[in-house]
């Protein structure tokens, strides 16, 4: 078992108490993380606030080159951090899990070292120079999921730190330690207070959102800590980014083909255990083939092995705490009793930890809370639908729009429906899958403001018109 340490200021930083770090495949101990108090926090804002006028001058070009120098570091040290999210949150070392998120980590910051925006002219003759020119917003403060730790940590952190921000980084108590081992890293290449990191429980966290030496918050989370996110940023007017939770609708068109749309269908709603904020959690299809889609599905999803991450075997690793474990329990129990049908899954297998099988749901209805709420959890409720009409207006009658997927044998066809979908991103043929030049983000509320590419570096940034009289 490792201990951690804070990073402040360029410093390792320990502290007075710690709390344990659950392994959610058996509730083992996987860290001690050190438990931060206000006086950490008030030291890791001052240090980047001093922080910030060297870091906001540093050549364009030379911020760019530390960034490439980040992402080589998490390559060079893929088997350590791949090893510690499998231990604190429970991803597999196969498949798309723990590796697969730190090589995702690299190549995010080296795409993100590759942005850069320019001045733009808006005038320039006998009459003035007009341009319009991006300024770092100042100091950034990230607070972070469990889900993707390290992976959203550098969603967070990488643009702010491109544009010339400085930042404060405030992981979750369930997964802090992939995160503490980031900013460890990354200041061997980073002056002293460009990145901080302090740790804790929801003080920490809502302290942070309130400080006035923070100038933006970016927050990734529920809808309802979200919404508290951004009435505390309001009290001094912080700029805000929120990536919050969706309950993205897949539809089916009828008459699809659906064997060579399995394997995508599959990672769409289970890649990391269900437990993605842009994963398929409710699954729309046409009456006439209903019976042969529940069917093949489940049949494929039964073959997929679920357990200890550290099973090279393992595809499918444990939900990853037990606060989410007992939701997902609910809405499945809660739906069986209203007259669902679990064609596969849905029940717990005895023991320790937080393992919980790959479950298909059958006859659900719109009513049943397990398709109003978002899952995050392994679970896919299959619902039906008469007229392609309808599942679009079904799909869009809740109030998050993060993503949205139809599936089709004709892609143009179906992108023509993926149009009508209120939603950030809609995918054809495909759920979930990002890119690190393509905005992501939500409407409703599912989100303010947007990350990834260029419009996501932005989001760092305030903009300064110069107006030159000639």
């Amino acid at each position: 078992m490792s201990s951690f340490a804070l990073t402040i200021g360029g410093k390792a930083v320990t502290t007075t108490r710690q709390f344990d770090v659950l392994n959610p495949f058996d509730e083992s101990i996987a860290g001690r993380c050190p438990e931060a108090t206000l006086e950490h926090l008030e030291r890791a804002v001052r240090s980047a606030r001093e922080a910030l006028p060297g870091w906001s001058s540093t050549p364009d070009a030379e911020r760019a080159a530390k960034l490439m120098d980040i992402g080589q570091l998490i390559e060079r040290h893929q088997a350590e951090l791949s090893r510690l999210i499998t231990l604190e949150q429970g991803k597999p070392q196969s498949g798309p899990g723990a590796n697969f998120e730190v090589a995702g980590a690299a190549a995010w910051t080296r795409a993100t070292a590759s942005l850069n925006l320019p001045e733009e002219t808006i005038q320039n003759d006998d009459v003035a120079r007009i341009v319009i020119r991006r300024k770092p917003v100042g100091v950034v403060g990230s607070v972070t999921p469990w889900n993707w730790p390290l992976l959203i940590a550098t969603w967070h952190v990488m643009p702010a730190l491109r544009v010339g921000c400085t930042v404060v980084i405030k992981p979750s108590p369930f997964t802090p330690l992939s995160t503490l081992r980031l900013v460890e890293l990354m200041n061997t290449v980073l002056p002293p207070g460009v990145i901080n990191v302090v740790t804790g429980g929801a003080e920490i966290g809502a302290s942070l959102t309130d400080y006035p030496g923070v100038d933006k918050l970016v927050f990734t989370g529920s809808i309802a800590t979200g919404k508290r996110v951004m009435e505390s940023a309001s009290h001094s007017l912080k700029r805000v980014t929120l990536e919050l939770g969706g309950n993205d609708a897949g539809i089916v068109l009828p008459g699809t083909n659906i064997a060579p749309l399995l394997e995508k269908l599959f990672w769409g709603c289970f890649i990391n255990a269900g437990q993605t904020c842009a994963a398929l959690k409710r699954l729309y299809v046409h009456d006439s083939q209903y019976a042969e889609v529940v069917q093949q599905f489940a049949a494929y999803v039964e073959e997929i092995p679920v357990g200890n991450g550290l099973d090279p075997k393992t595809l499918i690793g444990p939900i990853s705490n037990r606060m989410q474990l007992e939701k997902a329990m609910a809405l499945v129990e809660e739906a069986r009793s209203r007259g669902a049908r679990i064609v596969t899954g849905g029940k717990k297998p005895e023991g320790r930890g937080f393992v919980y099988p790959l479950t298909v749901i059958a006859d659900a209805t719109d009513e049943m809370r397990v398709v109003k709420e978002e899952q995050f959890a392994p679970v896919i409720p299959i619902v039906r639908y008469r007229t392609i009409e309808e599942a679009i207006r079904r799909a869009n009658s809740l109030e998050v729009g993060l993503g949205g997927s139809v599936w089709g044998d004709d892609p143009e066809a179906a992108a023509s429906y993926a149009g009508q979908l209120e939603c950030g991103t809609a995918w054809v043929n495909q759920h979930g899958v990002i890119n690190p030049m393509t905005p992501f983000g939500g409407v409703k509320c599912s989100g303010i403001g947007v990350e990834f590419g260029v419009d996501g570096l932005k989001e760092y940034t305030t903009v300064q018109a110069l107006n030159v009289a000639r």
